[in-house]
């Protein structure tokens, strides 16, 4: 019997040409859905302990250790990002490190497709699908935002001005996926209007 194939939601998928930007599956991501009392100490410890961060309490906020990120989802509740190939030992060390303790640990990895977008203009191509005003203050590198892009549910990080990560579930992976193909064309590329210096006379 064949061992089972794990695909990502976008396998096979390339970036389209003439974009604006640069958008790309992180197909070998792994996710855990971790649940619990973060003003237990206990909780905060063994969290730290499997990690090496502490865990963020601070709505809409994420930290990082090395490849591993935790994502404030709400005020129990924690999105854990690592690579696949580290997603066992993490899950083994939570379990192991929080025995005894009210929580839940889940495996998610296969619930979301993980879109990466970068370059300049990023930030106004996911304009065109949320009522966010991403460009205003709050939005800082580490932000965590639950949204409605493009009429679905989403989850967006910010890394950095120019980077952004795009979590959707996997059944909306291709629709997403089409939706900024086309908001993200150089040719759909549009300039906001600001502050601007005065003429010259």
């Amino acid at each position: 019997m064949s061992e089972p194939e794990f695909r990502s939601a976008l396998h096979g998928v390339t970036e389209p040409k003439d974009l604006s930007i640069h958008i790309w599956e992180i197909a070998e991501r792994g996710m855990i859905d971790l649940r619990g009392n973060a003003s237990d100490d206990r909780f905060r410890t063994a969290v730290k302990q499997v990690t090496g961060a502490d865990l963020p309490t601070t709505p809409r906020s994420s930290v990082a250790w090395g490849e591993i990120k935790l994502l404030w989802l709400s005020i129990d509740q924690w999105l854990i990002v690592c690579p696949k190939s580290r997603l066992s030992e993490l899950i083994n060390g939570f379990e192991s490190a929080l025995k005894g303790q009210h929580v839940a640990i889940t495996d998610v990895s296969d619930m979301r497709a993980v879109i990466r977008l970068e370059g300049d203009g990023v930030r106004e191509v996911l304009l065109k699908g949320c009522s966010l005003d991403l460009l205003g203050k709050g939005y800082e590198p580490g932000t965590v935002r639950r949204v409605r892009f493009a009429e679905i549910a989403a989850l967006i990080q910010i890394i950095d001005a120019r980077t952004v990560e795009l979590y959707v579930f996997r059944s909306y992976a291709h629709y997403a996926w089409d939706f900024l193909s086309v908001t993200a064309k150089a040719a759909a590329r549009v300039k906001l209007f600001g502050e601007q210096e005065a003429p010259a006379v």
